[in-house]
């Protein structure tokens, strides 16, 4: 297969620990071509199309040498025999109207994952709403007296923008209040914007676990996100430590409930984040950890992931 992917720019990939990195040297491995682009490479002239680049991944890759550019063409997104949008957030106007372009090669007859659509129609915050029997309490609001109410009520409360990655703009506010009008204030930008309330969730000290979905398959091993020096958050973006483990009952639980529902609507590729028997985020625009999980336990998910690509795209 010809399988193109959308994605930051190469030159900023960290190969140790790029999803992206992998997923490309797993299908490589499997006998497929290699393309690769950025989202500003998009434009729509009739079909949509893609300056891209067929590359190939060296054998003995390094940090700054790890691929090599076989040829640079123009074509048609539905020519490739597989999509796999792998841009990171923030989720802004630029990404909903990647979303909308890509919508338009579907119907072209191009082959995405995830689903532009679910992309689209997933707030990786806001849909959890859908679960409410696996999540903490819950409020997304803009209005001060109501986010205060939600503390005076749970004592102890996470506040988070909703277009946040990781771990970005998260604030803890406990019983004392602390701070918890100017917090307010700055995430909602003075009840502007609407932001995530979340009752603080102790079971964070063992881990925020990243739970990784596939095609409605469920990997077996978690990745346990681990605060360190008296942070509140596990994002390995702020220094969290990340250890693998085997999925435990409660987890297995809440995969098996929502594996299949989101394959169901086109989106190949989920990271759950779980803290304790609760769901905190479902992230459907890049979620990563497969070199982590790889790294520690031997599980191969780059080869799963692109195993069910091919039987998707077929």
């Amino acid at each position: 297969m010809h399988i193109l992917f959308i994605a930051d720019p190469l030159n900023t990939f960290k190969i140790h620990k790029e999803t992206t990195y992998a997923m490309m040297r797993a299908a490589q491995m499997r006998g497929h071509n290699i393309w690769a682009c950025t989202s500003n490479a998009l434009f729509a002239k009739g079909d949509v199309q893609a300056n891209a680049q067929h590359i190939q991944l060296l054998e003995h890759a390094e940090p700054t040498h790890w691929f090599d550019v076989i040829q640079s063409e123009t074509k048609a997104l539905h020519s490739f025999d597989a999509i796999v949008m792998r841009k990171d957030p923030p989720f802004d106007v630029n990404y909903v109207t990647d979303t909308w372009l890509l919508d338009a090669a579907v119907r072209q007859g191009a082959v995405v994952f995830n689903a532009p659509t679910a992309i689209r129609n997933h707030s990786e915050k806001v849909s959890i709403l859908e679960f409410p029997e696996l999540t903490a309490p819950t409020l997304i609001s803009s209005d001060k007296t109501t986010l205060t109410a939600f503390h005076t009520e749970h004592n102890d409360v996470i506040f988070k923008p909703l277009d946040g990655m990781g771990g970005s703009g998260i604030f803890r506010i406990t019983n004392d209040g602390m701070n918890l009008g100017s917090v307010i204030e700055m995430l909602t930008e003075n009840g502007t914007r609407p932001i995530m309330a979340q009752r603080f969730l102790p079971s964070i000290a063992e881990g925020d676990k990243r739970i990784l979905l596939i095609g409605g398959q469920v990997v077996p091993y978690a990745l346990a996100r681990i605060p360190q020096n008296g942070e509140v958050r596990g994002n390995m973006a702020v220094g969290g430590k990340a250890v693998a483990q085997p999925l435990s009952e409660s987890d297995w639980r809440i995969a098996n409930a929502i594996a299949p529902l989101l394959w169901s609507r086109g989106i190949l590729l989920t990271g759950l984040d779980v803290i304790g028997d609760c769901i905190t985020e479902i992230n459907v625009t890049s979620p990563t950890g497969f070199q982590e999980i790889f790294n520690q336990t031997g599980f191969d998910v780059a080869g799963l992931f692109v195993e069910m690509l091919e039987h998707a795209a077929r």
